[in-house]
């Protein structure tokens, strides 16, 4: 990551009622190793710690509510944070080349296809789940390293809370990265393991993993095996074609074309692996990805054009819900009301029942330049938190918040001075 060049503080606009972002003198991620982007000093565990501390954590300040921030990666490569409670906006660094990024909810997982890299920023934000309550931290934004890999390719990530997988296309690296080490600044592996090239994934299960293996051509996966901490296969299991993982509260689920593998965490240390199938006489696509409210236990899925699987992993079971207009991206938000968040072909974004279908509410088209590159579309995300959805309008320079239980209304419109060609929430 390079140092990006200094610029002077400067003022984006903040739609629709005109309020200011101030975007603090920029840091780069190698030099602010001692002090937070603010240019206070590196707080210490007892700094700000709410409660009785016993949640404290070294080097980090514990702080009262979810430290929630979009981190975004410019046209130009430049990673801008944007603190969503005072609206400041902090320049961390230069990236170069990025195709395609993910995050676990702290950490920006950046791939380079052409270098075959993966670079993995520090947000310096996050929340720590205790089961029956949460602690809130604020720490110190860093660049943590550069993953590589021989001949890599694209490079697929499956973000978990101990670990995060990254495989690598071109050349069937799997590995598998330990949250803990990252949180220290070291690029810590637990596990990299060589397969054949294909375009597989890499999920980290208890003190194991899931690692996808290809058929004899090597083109696509159709065994998912699960692997013990020395990388050792303790059983394997049909899922053809598989593709796309994700974490659930319940257990880490990978695709297939008819169906998906559940990985259920066991008291070994490991996991038990139990199939689930899409319902007797259904023909639609499976779901190649998933997405949802980070910590529930339901996820979804496009299943065709203007269809999308909902998979229940608590009930293991499936509905495929047809919203009858075409769709770019779905995510579960999973609450008391069963709302699924959409995306159209259109630029609109959907709050749809998860039981029905049916659109409950919908903002009007925000993407129209987007839409209308398929290059920068790939790229527009829509992500949910508890009360907001955030999505990035990269031709439009433009970020919007989207309070989806109040009728899908726009209440924050944040414009940037670069293309925000990625984004990610951060503090969650």
């Amino acid at each position: 990551m390079s140092r990006p060049p200094h610029r002077s503080p400067h003022r984006a606009a903040f739609a629709p009622a005109a309020i200011a972002l101030t975007l603090l003198t920029a840091t780069a991620l190698a030099g602010c190793a001692d002090a937070d982007p603010s240019g206070s000093p590196a707080p210490t565990a007892s700094d700000g710690v709410t409660g009785d501390g016993h949640g404290a954590i070294a080097g980090a300040q514990e702080v009262a509510e979810p430290p929630l921030h979009l981190l975004t990666v410019g046209d130009d490569g430049t990673v801008q944070q944007l603190d969503l409670l005072d609206e400041s906006v902090d320049e961390l660094g230069s990236l170069d080349g990025v195709t395609s990024t993910a995050t676990d909810g702290r950490f920006l997982f950046a791939a380079s296809s052409s270098a075959g890299t993966v670079d993995v920023v520090d947000s310096g934000y996050w929340t720590r789940s205790h089961i029956d309550h949460f602690h809130y931290y604020r720490g110190t934004p860093r660049e943590v390293g550069t993953l590589e890999s021989d001949g890599g390719g694209e490079a697929t990530f499956s973000p978990g809370t101990a670990t995060t997988g990254v495989f690598f296309t071109g050349s069937g690296e799997a590995v598998l990265l330990e949250t803990a080490g990252l949180a220290d600044g070291d690029m810590t592996e637990r596990l990299r393991v060589e397969t054949t090239p294909h375009t597989g994934l890499i999920a980290g299960v208890g003190t194991g993993s899931l690692v996808t293996r290809a058929d004899a051509e090597g083109e696509s996966a159709n065994h998912v095996d699960l692997l013990d901490a020395d990388g050792e296969t303790i059983e394997s299991i049909d899922c053809t074609a598989a593709s796309g993982s994700i974490e659930t509260v319940v257990g880490t689920v990978v695709g297939c074309a008819d169906g998906a593998v559940l990985a259920l965490p066991t008291d070994d240390g490991v996991a038990d692996l139990t199939r689930i199938d899409h319902p007797d006489g259904t023909t639609a696509p499976a779901a190649t990805s998933f997405a949802n409210r980070e910590g529930r236990p339901s996820v979804a899925g496009l299943a065709g054009p203007t269809s999308f699987w909902m998979l229940d992993t608590r009930e293991q079971s499936w509905k495929l819900i047809d919203a009858e207009t075409p769709l770019q991206q779905v995510t579960a938000v999973d609450d008391a009301d069963g709302h699924v968040l959409a995306l159209t072909d259109d630029g609109r974004v959907l709050v749809l029942s998860g039981e029905r279908g049916e659109i409950l509410s919908e903002t009007a088209p925000l993407l129209d330049e987007t839409t209308a590159d398929p290059s920068l579309l790939a790229g527009a995300t829509l992500v949910a938190d508890q009360q907001r959805a955030y999505l990035n309008g990269p031709a439009e320079n433009l970020i919007y918040e989207i309070d989806f239980a109040d009728d899908a209304r726009v209440s924050r419109t944040f414009e940037t001075d670069r293309a925000p060609l990625f984004l990610a929430e951060t503090g969650r």
